[in-house]
């Protein structure tokens, strides 16, 4: 397959031929259509995120259709369209029991802890707990842009800001940038939403 590879950090970053991956028992193996470029790819490839090792393939914002199931993976199928959070879940811990696959104690990370979505395939692990199915006609870019952003949004209003139901939430932030909530007790103008 053909992927976006650096071989050191704040070195050249090259298009390069590498061997295609195989789907894990209880993964599967995503092609990638579309992807994201986050300020996170540039901390990796700046040598920030100690989980990188050499060479590397980054990119955690992804959407696709699946190419290749692993033994085990039951749910999903060669073709569906689905995209994953950035922080895949090991489903079994005692984070991911509690509703918290966000927190996994033994999270892998596409485009960090493993190579990413930079290419022309990508690997999600665990595809029953991580894996996303895309909603009717939703746009693939659209869905690639949705796991990093979507995830810190919800998890800055759920639990930083911690707003009761019946509570008006609006969420306003540039893009890329963890979402600042504001809560009001009045009838809404456009773009807040009532917290459930």
């Amino acid at each position: 397959m053909r992927a976006v590879l650096y071989r050191e950090f704040a070195g050249v970053v090259d298009v390069e031929s590498v061997p295609d991956p195989a789907p894990p028992p209880g993964g599967v193996v995503v092609s990638v259509l579309a992807t994201g470029l986050c300020r996170s790819d540039w901390h990796g490839w700046m040598g920030h995120d100690p989980d990188i090792g050499l060479p590397h393939v980054p990119g955690h914002e992804f959407a696709g259709t699946i190419a290749a199931v692993g033994a085990g993976v039951d749910r999903w199928h060669e073709g569906d369209r689905v995209t994953a959070p950035f922080v895949c879940a090991c489903g079994r811990c005692p984070a991911c029991a509690a509703g918290d696959q966000q927190v996994c104690e033994r999270q892998a990370q596409p485009g960090f802890t493993y190579w990413g979505s930079f290419a022309d395939y990508v690997v999600v692990p665990a595809a029953e707990v991580n894996l996303i199915a895309l909603a009717g006609e939703l746009p693939y870019a659209a869905a690639a842009a949705l796991g990093c952003r979507f995830a810190t949004a919800y998890r800055a209003v759920a639990d930083q800001g911690r707003p009761r139901p019946g509570e008006w939430v609006a969420c306003t932030a540039a893009a890329g940038s963890a979402c600042r909530p504001s809560w009001s007790p009045q009838p809404p103008e456009r773009g807040w939403w009532r917290w459930t």
